[in-house]
């Protein structure tokens, strides 16, 4: 694994969740709450399930494919956004996307630590982690306050669909290094 583009990937990773995180708010607005609760249950389900195969999952060929799996679900969520966005079935599509991909998250994380083993490279990934993820925090405030003082456009769906358009080229940059970081696999 070359970690220097694993570092990036993880960066680039957290500043996408960092300027995403806001958006789901409008995106999910036509969803009834009953949704919410079945999509928890299911999400639940699915990671006991994961949880169950970790002896057999927790390899690097495997973590890399799970990761790549994860990214690209995310890039079909990003692009069917962009193609139909705010109706009731692009937010059950995209809120399942995302289902999907919290599915692994606690299998990514654990097989993450035990692929890394370092402690102080556990630490420095966690330092561009958070730090990605403030800056994606900050520079989504920075554009939304952007496109409502320079563009004058103060919807907030529009100000979440332009948004997206910074998340595609973002997640294609994520793909990239991940694919970079294992590119022997």
């Amino acid at each position: 694994m070359d970690v220097k583009s694993y570092i990036r990937y993880k960066f680039l990773n957290s500043l996408f969740a960092g300027l995403s995180i806001g958006s789901v708010f409008s995106i999910y607005s036509p969803l009834q709450p009953s949704v919410f609760s079945i999509g928890g249950i299911l999400l639940a389900l699915g990671m006991l399930i994961v949880a169950k195969f970790y002896e057999k999952l927790m390899n690097v060929r495997l973590f890399f494919l799970i990761s790549l799996f994860v990214e690209v679900v995310m890039l079909f969520v990003i692009t069917a956004f962009l193609l139909k966005p705010f109706s009731y079935s692009t937010a059950l599509f995209i809120y399942s996307g995302y289902q999907i991909t919290f599915v692994f998250g606690s299998y990514l994380v654990r097989t993450e630590t035990i692929i890394l083993k370092k402690k102080k490279l556990l630490s420095i990934l966690d330092v561009y982690k958070q730090s990605g993820y403030l800056l994606g925090l900050g520079v989504s405030f920075i554009f939304y306050k952007s496109l409502e003082y320079f563009f004058n456009i103060t919807q907030n769906q529009q100000q979440v669909y332009y948004l997206h358009y910074l998340l595609i080229v973002l997640e294609s940059l994520v793909i990239y290094f991940l694919v970079k970081a294992f590119r022997r696999f």
